[in-house]
């Protein structure tokens, strides 16, 4: 009976050094400057989301989050780079769907696994995107590109970023949904797609706002909904797809914050309580409004559950039409 007194006080005074250790941490982080990695050029939505973010971030935490570009293999460099990083809350990822939703069943090898590698600290928005077509292809509506599809099986083109990329997926879940016969055609980015498509080569696209608003403006392309739930506020006239039918049809881009998986939960606790503040200045909803984004936040439970619902989903679609790890 001593011996196992002993061993408790011995567990008991163990339980009191990590507490005392992860209060300590909570109290002094962040001690210097956070780097919030983007797996993506300068320039881009995720960019433009993460330096939003890491400005207003480091007025509140009293230290500069400097945002690292580190651009290659959708995300996944940046991605490896912050898995491999010590997990102390000095290195952070602001991750988008490619790297972390869609990475694990179509890049062979993939040298991490998102949810057990990285950990959920907050999601920060989303983008939906805008299906838009050619003007002189005769639809106006989802119906009417759907019925004319079913009408001319094989003779319609859609254009997406490349090879299992979100629009692709986003472009063979209509299919799927939709039971319409059209061909995918990958490009090496948005503007090449969008070149074509204005070109009367390919007939339509999913595409984020940002990129193609401004030409179904100018009339050279025409725009027949938004893959999200709700109008965007920017162009309240063109409907969401659940307005016309197809309620089970969503589709875009989104990113979050993440850190590398032994990150201590006081960090993250902390971190999640600052992103979701953030997300609430009026300033920031402004200019998220502006560029499309629409604000999200909520707890790191709630984004985890996200991530996993993601997976699911873009994987069961890659099981059904045959798409294939590369």
């Amino acid at each position: 009976m001593k011996k196992i007194t002993s061993s408790l006080a011995i567990f008991g005074c163990f339980s009191l050094l990590f507490c005392a250790a992860a209060i300590a941490q909570s109290e002094t982080w962040p001690s210097r400057n956070i780097r919030l990695i983007v797996g993506y050029s300068p320039g881009g939505t995720t960019d433009i989301a993460a330096r939003l973010v890491a400005e207003r971030l480091s007025g509140r935490l009293g230290k500069q989050v400097i945002v690292e570009n580190r651009a290659g293999a959708g995300g996944t460099v940046a991605t490896l780079s912050v898995v491999r990083a010590e997990p102390d809350g000095y290195t952070l990822l602001m991750a988008a769907a490619p790297e972390v939703s869609i990475a694990p069943f179509t890049i062979k090898g993939l040298a991490y696994d998102p949810l057990v590698d990285l950990r959920p600290v907050a999601m920060v928005g989303s983008v939906p995107f805008l299906l838009v077509a050619h003007p002189q292809l005769p639809v106006n509506t989802v119906a009417e590109l759907i019925a004319y599809a079913r009408a001319n099986p094989g003779k319609l083109n859609y254009s997406s970023f490349g090879e299992n990329t979100t629009n692709h997926f986003a472009g063979e879940l209509f299919k799927s949904l939709t039971q319409i016969n059209t061909l995918h055609v990958p490009y090496k980015g948005s503007g090449p797609s969008i070149i074509d498509l204005i070109s009367g080569q390919i007939q339509y696209s999913f595409d984020a706002p940002a990129a193609v608003m401004e030409q179904v403006r100018g009339g050279r392309l025409k725009a027949l909904a938004i893959a999200g739930t709700q109008r965007l506020a920017n162009a309240p006239n063109i409907p969401t797809f659940a307005e016309q039918g197809l309620t089970t049809f969503t589709a875009g881009t989104w990113f979050g914050v993440l850190a590398p998986n032994k990150t201590p939960q006081t960090v993250v606790d902390r971190l999640n309580i600052e992103v979701n503040a953030v997300l609430a200045l009026p300033e920031l909803l402004k200019v998220f409004a502006d560029r499309d984004i629409v604000p999200v936040g909520g707890s790191a439970q709630d984004f985890r559950s996200f991530i996993v619902s993601e997976t699911g989903k873009w994987k069961k679609l890659a099981l059904e039409v045959g798409i294939q790890a590369q």
